[in-house]
């Protein structure tokens, strides 16, 4: 079993930062792979980024490359997004993964851990 638990979101302007935070517990030794996705009203949960943690490889959605990093913190369980410029179609909940294999997949169900979720709202 692994916890994942999210924080940092909130409300903030177009062309604004957030950085968000995912706090692993449990079996996280294996916990391979880390992502993140979102989620908005109406639409399906959308891949936005991933870490793997043997080498930080990472791999982003086209909506995030140039914007978002992602970037953990091995000795402390902890997975960070950084959002930058952001916009309002970023608006969703977002929520951290994890999976126990070792490839960046963008699948929703390839990931067997989630976190709660944390809002963003970005307002225009």
């Amino acid at each position: 079993q692994v916890q994942l638990v999210e924080s940092g979101g909130g409300l903030v302007q177009a062309g604004g930062s957030l950085r968000l935070s995912c706090a692993a517990s449990g079996r996280t030794l294996y916990a391979y792979v880390m992502g993140w996705f979102r989620q908005a009203p109406g639409k399906d949960r959308e891949f936005v980024g991933a870490i793997l943690r043997s080498d930080d490889s990472t791999m982003y959605a086209d909506s995030a490359k140039g914007r978002f990093t992602i970037s953990r913190d091995n000795a402390k369980d902890t997975v960070f997004l950084q959002m930058n410029n952001l916009k309002p179609e970023d608006t969703a909940v977002y929520y951290c993964a994890a999976r126990f294999a070792a490839q960046l997949v963008t699948t929703p169900s390839s990931y067997v851990y989630w976190g709660q979720g944390t809002q963003v709202t970005v307002s225009s």
